[in-house]
């Protein structure tokens, strides 16, 4: 196994921090056990509400596994929904390019590795809540932590030298298998298990240190990324070697292929609604962590005005989350008392969302699901039928749908409102709660700056912005074939 610690992309590593690094690792090994002799074999499980794109994960068993000749790798973890988010659009055009992809969530193994994702996911989970709730934690700790601490070439050392715990998890793996990681330690792991078709799909707009995976092509979403990336601006306090040619590609935006292909369809019902006066379609999707329920609940209240004239319906995907939805009713049961629920009727959400093709929506529809592949996939399929998307600037803000971006969640995700901002096809970041209604209201009642939103979407449709995921797969699988 090649040490990337000590160098990362022709730049040394001070014997302090690698120390460190060191020292980090023994913690875990500490913690969770030392499995680095161990063999851990796969299986395939189908992934019921992902069918229709053909991906199955890659689960444990006790006999070597036996590879399909087009394989599709998407290495992920569960940390909030993002990363769930993006490796469903992954596969999804690895499905549509005529491949088989196969999901592969390293946290989901009783392994050392695993147990240490789990570990490190349960701490930035926590981090995420407290942030929502205090000022204080988030101005000194957590936007500096997010913005600047993960941007230094020192944390990655670290990140680098604890993914050595993950190659156990490869033992059954062909080394020139198409692998796309959507989150940067199934890329190392993947990497220090020397397979050799590694693409390393970089998430946000804030070029940091923290995504970095040396051995692996990495691609990002926006032109603003790829110069950060390419320089490592910010890397350190001196200016850096920067990324070499082959390593690194802008790719535009990971959209699922079920939503680029119909994306001209969708825009033209949204153009539609917007002409004919129907009820516009709000759709809140309550983040990973589960934060945030009091922001959403004072939105809710500046809204039931709308809601009761019959302006607007409002489709709350409260995913794996019940706890948000329980917070609503207790706080405000009049407000919710009528809502239209779909609690773990994966299969109804999908009748509805074929009845509102042709249909008006009307008040407040709530959606949980306990499977998380179902709590994430319910907003993609209530995407195609809703006008207006409200989210925090993470993943989201990458997606095909007319954006109100409300307050992020570390300094990392502002990036994603002023990239939709900037190519139109989202709004700047409304933080506030007065800020976030005076912006909603504004889409509203505005037609023609929503038709202009929408406008925007098409433009950047026909300039492939929205097909970053078949580009990442194209790399991935470039060589091999």
């Amino acid at each position: 196994m090649k040490d990337r610690s000590s160098i990362i992309f022709g730049n040394p590593i001070d014997k302090k921090t690698l120390k460190k690094a060191e020292k980090s690792k023994a913690k875990f090994i500490k913690r969770f056990g030392d499995d680095s002799k161990k063999e851990y074999h796969l299986a395939l499980k189908p992934i019921p509400c992902l069918s229709h794109m053909g991906v199955s994960e890659l689960v444990s068993s006790d006999k070597p596994f036996q590879w399909s000749e087009k394989a599709v790798v998407v290495g992920n973890i569960r940390m909030g929904f993002g990363h769930y988010r993006i490796s469903m659009a992954i596969a999804s055009c690895a499905k549509a390019m005529g491949y088989e992809p196969y999901w592969f969530n390293l946290a989901g193994f009783e392994a050392t590795g695993s147990k240490m994702i789990r570990y490190q996911n349960d701490l930035y989970s926590l981090a995420s809540r407290i942030s929502s709730k205090s000022k204080l934690f988030n101005a000194l700790i957590w936007e500096p932590l997010n913005s600047e601490g993960f941007r230094k070439l020192t944390y990655n050392a670290a990140d680098q030298k604890n993914s050595e715990l993950l190659v156990p998890l490869f033992a059954d793996f062909p080394k020139d298998v198409p692998y796309v990681a959507t989150h940067v330690w199934p890329s190392q792991g993947a990497v220090h298990a020397g397979l050799t078709h590694v693409v390393n799909a970089i998430p946000d707009n804030w070029p940091m240190a923290l995504h970095l995976s040396e051995g692996a092509i990495h691609t990002v979403q926006t032109p603003f990324a790829y110069l950060g990336y390419k320089m490592m601006n910010g890397f350190a306090k001196t200016p850096l070697k920067g990324m070499d040619d082959d390593s690194l590609f802008e790719v535009g935006h990971y959209v699922d292929h079920e939503l680029v292909a119909n994306l001209e369809e969708d825009t033209k019902s949204r153009l539609e609604r917007i002409d004919s006066d129907k009820p516009l379609r709000l759709l809140f999707s309550v983040g990973g962590a589960g934060a945030g329920a009091k922001s959403l609940l004072e939105s809710l209240k500046k809204l039931s005005p709308y809601i009761k004239e019959g302006k607007i319906a409002v489709f709350l995907n409260f995913g794996d989350h019940k706890n948000v939805y329980e917070y609503l009713c207790k706080k405000d049961a009049e407000l919710m008392k009528d809502c239209h629920k779909f609690f773990d009727e994966y299969g109804k959400i999908e009748e509805l969302v074929k009845e509102l093709r042709t249909a008006d929506a009307k008040g407040i529809y709530c959606f949980y699901n306990s499977d998380i592949f179902e709590a994430v996939y319910s907003s993609n399929l209530l995407m195609r039928v809703s006008d207006i998307l409200l989210t925090k600037p993470s993943e989201l803000s990458f997606y095909p749908i007319p954006k109100i971006f409300t307050k992020h969640i570390g300094g990392h995700e502002a990036y994603g409102a002023i990239h939709g901002a900037e190519y139109g096809d989202g709004s700047f970041e409304v933080p506030e709660v007065k800020s976030q209604h005076e912006m909603t209201v504004r889409l509203i009642s505005d037609k023609e700056l929503l038709r202009h939103i929408n406008r925007n979407i098409l433009k950047l449709k026909s300039e492939g912005l929205y097909d970053g995921g078949y580009k990442a797969v194209e790399l991935a699988v470039k060589g091999k074939e």
